[in-house]
């Protein structure tokens, strides 16, 4: 019987306003809380979420109690999670009425969706514990499978996850590392002996995900009829298919005047059409299918750009310096004791800073500029520094104070 695995993350991220060097050690608010509209932090979750989350919500909702069969998962990052309970309450209450329903699982991450697993092992874990313990705080449930920032992913990182106690991890399912092989199937590391590696079903998860709207695609208007037809086909070779996207595919990447909200209204219906098919969520997966081969990821690999590398966010020597600066900071960060420090210095951490630093051309450097709130990377590269500056400022005179 193939599975359907439906997995959808949501994030925001805390953006750096315009931070001038004349700003450094005159302020401790580096995001923007009171800025110019078009880049207040505000301004743009309850945009989103009016435009995106929140009728989403209402969808899947209405999904779970039309089909009693219909499943699925959730990653929230920890700093949208906390800017839906300073700002859009309704979120968090939506969020745990379909928890009670039994039939969503969340996901843990990093608390501020991080690169520390490259950077810093001990920040890693701490961030991985604070968002669990965000999770059963907001929603009374224990995350037992694991999601990394971007999905990214490498062998190393199956067995970390693994000696905390994971079930399953998420990975890009990438040509060069499937070796021809279908990502319709369960994986394990090469290092690993009990966790299992859940790969995305790139294709079919992206025919939702960036195609959906596109006029000149080959195979657009894309109906819930053809997409199931499309899943059903994999019956016979396949057992499990993964469909991993951005929560924000639905109202914000793709309008609601394309059809896309009524186009997942009907999919369940139409996929459970065919008595064969499924949904799981991420932990049911993989305790329900054996493992059918090894996924050897010497290299980190990511859902991001056409190159499914780090390149998005350590591609230039800028994201590479702003990154080696925050991280050499978490000595003095841990020793200070100061807990706003130690919350700027982990929002200064999330991926999106360095993510707005990228300085790729074509399609993906048209990505990376539709997501950034500056003008330019190397815009964005001064702000941060700047907000970096202050806070090692802060920092420094912090731990004099205390001396």
């Amino acid at each position: 019987m193939p599975s359907i695995c439906f997995y959808f993350q949501i994030h925001q991220p805390y953006r750096v306003k315009k931070m001038r060097i004349f700003d450094v050690g005159g302020t401790d608010d580096y995001f923007d809380e009171q800025g110019d509209t078009l880049r207040n932090n505000r301004a743009i979750a309850e945009k989103v979420a009016r435009k995106s989350y929140i009728p989403m919500l209402r969808t899947l909702r209405d999904l779970l109690v039309q089909h009693p069969e219909f499943k699925f998962t959730f990653s929230i990052s920890g700093v949208a999670l906390q800017q839906f309970e300073a700002w859009i309450p309704e979120i968090i209450t939506m969020l745990r009425d379909l928890a009670l329903t039994g039939r969503v699982e969340f996901l843990n991450e990093t608390s501020h969706h991080s690169l520390s697993f490259l950077y810093s092992p001990k920040e890693f874990r701490k961030q991985v514990e604070a968002h669990r313990n965000h999770i059963e705080r907001l929603f009374g449930v224990t995350p037992t499978s694991f999601r990394n920032t971007e999905l990214i992913y490498n062998n190393a990182l199956a067995k970390e996850v693994e000696d905390l106690g994971f079930t399953a991890v998420l990975a890009e399912g990438w040509d060069p590392l499937l070796g021809g092989r279908t990502p319709n199937q369960a994986y394990r590391a090469p290092n690993a002996s009990r966790i299992v590696t859940l790969v995305k079903n790139y294709r079919l998860s992206d025919d939702i995900a960036f195609r959906f709207g596109n006029r000149d695609w080959a195979s657009w208007p894309l109906t819930a009829e053809k997409f199931a037809h499309w899943v059903h086909s994999v019956a016979g070779s396949g057992e499990l298919i993964n469909l991993f996207m951005d929560f924000e595919t639905f109202g914000e990447h793709q309008w609601e005047d394309t059809g896309i909200f009524e186009f997942m209204r009907a999919l369940p219906g139409e996929i459970l059409k065919h008595p064969d098919f499924d949904f799981v969520t991420v932990t049911e997966a993989a305790q329900r299918y054996p493992v059918r081969g090894i996924y050897d990821a010497h290299a980190p690999v990511t859902w991001a750009d056409t190159e499914r590398d780090l390149t998005a966010w350590m591609g230039n020597p800028m994201q590479l310096e702003a990154l080696r600066s925050v991280y050499s900071l978490e000595d003095a960060v841990l020793e200070s004791g100061d807990q706003k420090i130690l919350e700027d210095w982990r929002k200064l951490q999330t991926s999106d800073h360095f993510y707005y630093m990228c300085t790729k051309y074509f399609a993906d450097g048209d990505v990376h500029k539709y997501f950034s709130p500056y003008e330019t990377p190397y815009e964005a590269f001064v702000a941060y520094n700047n907000a970096l500056a202050d806070l090692r400022t802060r920092l420094h005179a912090h731990l004099r104070n205390k001396d």
